[in-house]
């Protein structure tokens, strides 16, 4: 399973971005999908995480109430809508399937990973 992260970019504060995972050659739609981000110099952390169904989502305290994660099983999709960005958002993010019907937020319980695409966002 290989997963490409995409819709990166650069923008203001306070715009948004919609940052889309995609897998070529398999399905997505049994998978666990996470999405994480790791800015220089820090530790990589989780922030959003969606069910295979797209049921059950969970988030990270620091993108609460401003990202939201969604998926498209048709279309073989995941999505991270990010609103109201920060500066503090700037990272790169990626997204990582687990197979499981559980939500873990430790990226050690992902077993495969997008390359990442870079999101930054200027004062």
């Amino acid at each position: 399973l290989q997963l490409q992260a995409s819709g990166g970019g650069l923008v203001q504060a306070g715009g948004s971005l919609r940052l889309s995972c995609t897998a070529s050659g398999y399905s997505l739609e049994y998978y666990v999908i996470g999405w994480f981000r790791q800015a220089p110099g820090m530790e990589r952390e989780g922030i959003a995480y969606i069910s295979s169904s797209g049921t059950d989502k969970h988030y990270a305290d620091s993108v609460k109430g401003r990202f939201t994660i969604s998926r498209d099983n048709a279309e073989n999709t995941v999505y991270l809508q990010m609103n109201n960005l920060k500066p503090e958002d700037t990272a790169v993010y990626f997204c990582a399937a687990s197979i499981g019907d559980l939500l873990p937020t430790r990226g050690v319980f992902y077993s495969y990973w997008g390359q990442g695409t870079q999101v930054t966002v200027s004062s």
